[in-house]
């Protein structure tokens, strides 16, 4: 017969899980650090700031979101397909006219909205960025001519397909709408109100295209 031991053999306790749950929504402190960058630019949004404003400690941004440059990458990523989303409806216009009045509409009314901060959350946050926020003014400028390069290829084929008048200059056309639109939002944050903003989009698209 087999002997046993005097002590019993402890059994291994079960792993809990690992880590602590956040305790907060994810999704609504990313809006509300979007509203805070949106207002006050990226410098201007501060972590204490952003912290308050997303109801959580600075460890838990950390942990959910990364530093503030991180923070803002994911931002920018939900501001281009919430609010800023208009930008890819208008590439979808059945012409060049139209891109361009659906371009200039959504910043009119995305820079107006009620409850939400005028302006442009990237140009507000392009305005003043430091040495240390390289990295930020980068990403902006990236930002800022991807939609330039998008309406110069859209452009383009309204040139091929006979939608512009001969001669256009695709390129020059794009430019002058981006910075018509970065002016806009500028504008808009400097409190200029809804209405005026498009009367001059109105009289903009009369001498559609300007060139």
């Amino acid at each position: 017969m087999e002997k046993t031991s005097g002590t019993a053999k402890k059994e291994p306790k079960a792993c809990g899980p690992l880590g602590r749950p956040r305790g907060f929504d994810a999704d609504e402190a990313l809006e509300r650090a979007m509203l805070v960058f949106w207002e006050h630019g990226y410098e201007g949004a501060g972590t204490a700031l952003l912290t308050r404003a997303m109801g959580i400690s600075t460890t838990s941004m950390y942990a959910a979101f990364g530093n503030k440059e991180q923070l803002f990458r994911k931002v920018l990523e939900r501001y281009s397909d919430g609010p800023g989303g208009y930008f890819a409806r208008a590439m979808e216009k059945p012409t060049a006219h139209a891109v361009a009045t659906a371009v200039l509409n959504g910043v009119v009314r995305t820079a107006t909205l009620p409850a939400r901060p005028p302006g442009c959350l990237g140009v507000q946050s392009a305005l003043a960025v430091s040495c240390a926020g390289e990295p930020v003014r980068d990403l902006l400028v990236d930002w800022r001519e991807d939609a330039y390069a998008q309406l110069r290829d859209r452009f383009r084929r309204a040139a091929d397909e006979g939608d512009l008048p001969p001669g256009t200059d695709p390129a020059l056309l794009a430019r002058h709408l981006t910075t018509l639109a970065h002016g806009l939002a500028v504008q808009a944050t400097s409190g200029v109100p809804r209405e005026e903003l498009q009367n001059l989009v109105d009289a903009s698209l009369l001498t559609w295209p300007p060139f």
